[in-house]
């Protein structure tokens, strides 16, 4: 049996003898700040925001985490849960948890943060276009809304 390798960038002679290594053993290669690594992020962030979508018109209720019904955190957290990554249960603890990207960086599926002062309040995972899907208080439901503050902070789940 022949095995082929696939490696979308340049690396090294040790790189390339370690990749050699990895697939003749049957391992997989993915290497911090390549290509691989951003497309592994970006579809996991997609998955998320699709699920996320997917769950519009979901009733909010404090401290539901779904699959019919949601607040805030529960939201994200079943929407990364169901795209094959384990989130913590509160905003606040997402937040701790995920990669700071500035605003200018910001990418579909990331998580958006509204905040005062130095406490998190509110998440929601960006959907592009300056609107997030977010399950925001009782007598709401999921929806799609534009970002209404300029206190957010983004944040990467990888």
């Amino acid at each position: 049996m022949t095995a082929q390798i696939h490696v979308p960038f340049l690396m090294t002679r040790a790189g390339a003898v370690s990749a050699l290594t990895l697939a003749a053993v049957g391992g997989s290669l993915l290497v911090p700040g390549t290509a691989s690594e951003a497309y592994a992020a970006t579809t996991l962030a997609n998955k998320a925001l699709k699920v996320a979508a997917s769950k519009k018109g979901a009733p909010y209720k404090y401290g539901a985490t779904g699959p019919s019904r949601f607040d805030c955190s529960g939201l994200t957290l079943y929407s990364y849960k169901k795209a094959g990554k384990k989130l913590p249960r509160t905003a606040q603890q997402q937040y701790n948890k995920t990669r700071r990207v500035p605003a200018s960086s910001r990418r579909q599926g990331d998580l958006v943060f509204f905040h005062s002062g130095s406490s998190v309040y509110h998440v929601g995972i960006y959907a592009g276009r300056g609107k997030i899907w977010h399950s925001p208080k009782t007598g709401s439901w999921v929806k799609l809304e534009k970002i209404w503050t300029k206190s957010v902070w983004y944040g990467r789940v990888s």
